[in-house]
């Protein structure tokens, strides 16, 4: 199969789930974080009284370019069915956004969730490849322009990347408008500190496919070793009979390891 039809059946598998649990579940479809288009939040509620509930924000990958929140709805029934709220955020993907406005409506998504759902119990991250790489850069935000300051207290990151630099010499650097300090500000491994300093407390898994290739593994690796460095609370998993699309698309299914290892993240296991 090639690479474009690989990248279509992945999308074709997160829709249907997304379809899925939206037929199944309460949901709140294009809630505005923002002005721009793109800005908009999809939530899938549990059916319960309780307003205290965990929270679960999803961020999109397929490579800062393709995808959006219409196809990321698809890990929310499994959670939802445990009492967890999930909110998967849309953000402007390349050409129309760069990295920097990405990162940003992040962030400020992010903000606009707490600011909405001011009586959660918990707040937790989960992302696949670039949704990885952006909730990461989350958990590095410098807080202090923010009007609030998040306590994210979990994050499952996907098959991410956390070094933007060799992304220079790739095809994504001319959408991305990627700059050499681009890259460099925008590079959750060069923000370790920063992470300690606004998310101390975060516990992070950095998890990776079998079959992921040896990019994407060096750069789960590196950064679980630059985490782990820092004295965070890190674990690395690696995936068994998984490659860079399956170990998302998987999230569907309740008993998927990923899926257990968030739901006992969140306590709800």
């Amino acid at each position: 199969m090639s690479a474009h039809d690989k990248i279509k059946a992945h999308v074709a598998v997160l829709r249907e789930g997304t379809e899925r649990a939206r037929s199944a579940t309460q949901t709140l479809l294009n809630v505005p974080y923002g002005e721009r288009d793109g800005e908009k939040l999809d939530v899938y509620v549990p059916t319960t009284s309780s307003l205290d509930l965990p929270l679960v924000i999803y961020l999109h990958g397929g490579y800062w370019q393709f995808l959006s929140k219409e196809e990321s709805g698809f890990l929310a029934l499994p959670l939802v069915q445990k009492g967890v709220v999930v909110v998967a955020v849309g953000y402007e993907t390349a050409p129309k956004g760069d990295m920097d406005l990405m990162v940003s409506q992040v962030r400020r998504s992010v903000v606009s969730i707490i600011q909405q759902y001011s009586h959660i119990r918990g707040l937790y991250l989960c992302g696949h490849c670039a949704g990885a790489h952006l909730a990461a850069m989350v958990l590095s935000t410098d807080w202090s322009q923010y009007s609030l300051t998040p306590h994210i207290r979990g994050a499952v990151l996907v098959s991410g990347v956390y070094d933007l630099l060799p992304m220079l010499s790739s095809d994504v650097k001319e959408p991305l408008k990627l700059t050499v300090e681009g890259a460099e500000r925008n590079s959750p491994s060069r923000l370790v500190p920063r992470l300690k300093e606004s998310s101390p407390d975060c516990d992070i898994m950095v998890a990776m496919a079998q079959n992921d290739s040896p990019d994407f593994r060096k750069q789960s690796e590196e950064y679980f070793r630059a985490l782990d460095g820092s004295g965070l609370k890190v674990t690395l998993e690696d995936v068994p009979d998984t490659d860079h699309f399956s170990i998302a698309e998987q999230l569907v299914h309740r008993d998927y390891c990923l899926t257990q290892l968030l739901l006992k993240m969140i306590g709800k296991n």
